[in-house]
């Protein structure tokens, strides 16, 4: 459980950081949202799903 809660706190980091980096850049991706297809955003949900599976399969082992 511990392990999850840590997962949830870095995903909440990284999210911040881009935010408070780049918050310009971030606002005109999420304007380009709408443009895109579901299948699209399907896709790349998918892929981050699965780099983030393989990033905790080398980790872990």
């Amino acid at each position: 459980m511990s392990d999850l809660l840590v997962g949830i706190g870095l995903v909440l980091v990284i999210e911040g950081l881009v935010y408070a980096a780049a918050p310009t850049a971030m606002r005109k991706m999420a304007e380009r949202l709408p443009e895109l297809s579901d299948q699209t955003l399907r896709l790349s949900g998918l892929v981050a799903l699965a780099a983030g599976v393989f990033v905790i399969w080398l980790v872990r082992g």
